[in-house]
């Protein structure tokens, strides 16, 4: 019925059957978005521009029908245009940034990100949901309940949950509770959500580092002589109380052995380093005089087979004594060697529970 009556003549309007030749450009358009949702193609209409989409949605109302002819025309006339494309570019900057993403610094694509301003990065809630949760946690922490509730309900439902699981009980529930009132939340509202918390992102300048500071210098001190850890600790106390604090809990050395490398774990470390300095190493803590590095020597013959223990113990009476820089050049090595078993997740490391107090000590 609703057909009929489109093309039924009424007292104060006429049909409008157009020919091709009588069509605009902007009424060919109407015509060939009108013919791809009637084929039940997923046009991306909500990619142009405000002014675009009304001026689509005004011509397609004010236009009637037209005859299989004048359609055969018009797709033939859009069919040619699409065949003479010999390249095609993105749309807008955001588009031609995923392009040449990996192939620009990160400093460029950020800073052409600033300057054409948030909206020009596309979807700010696309952004937010590919951000992993350890930066979307401080936005839930920090933001307001109603924020909160927004952006939880904008995640995927994995994703949502998993956050939702790093808050604090109280915190979690004032955040569900307000979900429950996001029901007459406008589009709009929700949009400049998007843009004022993906703002903060494109704010944050680049990092030439992956790895955190303490972890990288934690990995240098790891295998410095004790003289230069110790010196270099002792001068961050100084300068740095709290860097320090988080420095020594990241240090791992010969003597963090028996804390951080289980028993079963053991027969792993002393098969990733040469034979020769495994014994070095051993020697030099039994006959060091430091109760810490006999201990940490100890963990390791008493967790390994019972002929083998017995074996190296052989061999260390027998070597006599080993030069400092030999000893801990070795124990470096071994300490090195539970670092590639850990990257390689052939080892976990127990965590270990560090006071204040042994921390400033």
């Amino acid at each position: 019925m609703q057909q009929l009556a489109q093309i039924t003549p009424q007292k104060s309007q006429q049909p409008k059957t157009i020919g091709a030749h009588q069509l605009s450009s902007k009424q060919k358009a109407a015509v060939i978005v009108r013919f791809l949702l009637n084929e039940g193609a997923d046009v991306p209409l909500e990619r142009l521009t405000d002014a675009s989409q009304t001026m689509l949605a005004q011509q397609m109302s004010d236009m009637r029908y037209i005859d299989r002819d004048t359609l055969a025309s018009v797709l033939s006339e859009f069919a040619a245009e699409i065949e003479k494309m010999g390249l095609t570019f993105p749309q807008g900057l955001a588009e031609a940034l995923a392009a040449l993403e990996g192939r620009i610094s990160p400093q460029t694509a950020a800073r052409l990100r600033k300057e054409a301003g948030v909206r020009q990065i596309g979807d700010p809630w696309e952004r937010i949901r590919a951000l992993d949760l350890e930066k979307l946690l401080p936005i839930v922490e920090e933001e307001s309940t109603e924020v909160a509730a927004v952006l939880l309900s904008k995640l995927p439902v994995s994703k949502a949950a998993d956050l939702l699981a790093k808050l604090p009980g109280p915190r979690a529930r004032k955040i569900t509770y307000a979900v429950s009132l996001t029901g007459k939340v406008t589009p709009e509202a929700v949009d400049r959500i998007g843009l004022s918390l993906a703002a903060q992102f494109e704010t944050e300048a680049p990092r030439a580092f992956e790895e955190d500071p303490v972890e990288r210098l934690g990995a240098i001190l790891n295998i410095s002589a004790s003289g230069t850890r110790d010196e270099v600790l002792s001068g961050l106390e100084e300068d740095d109380a709290a860097f320090s604090q988080k420095l020594r809990r990241a240090i791992f050395t010969f003597v963090h052995i028996p804390a951080r490398v289980g028993p079963v774990d053991v027969p792993k470390i002393i098969r990733e380093v040469d034979a020769d300095d495994l014994l070095t190493a051993l020697a030099f803590a039994k006959a060091s005089g430091d109760a810490e590095l006999d201990a940490a020597a100890e963990y390791i013959l008493g967790n390994i087979s019972k002929r083998m223990g017995e074996g190296l113990r052989e061999e260390i009476s027998e070597k006599g004594a080993v030069k400092a820089k030999d000893g801990e050049a070795a124990m470096n090595l071994l300490v090195a060697g539970i670092g590639e078993l850990t990257a390689r997740g052939e080892l976990e490391l127990i965590l270990e529970e560090v006071s204040e107090e042994d921390t400033s000590s």
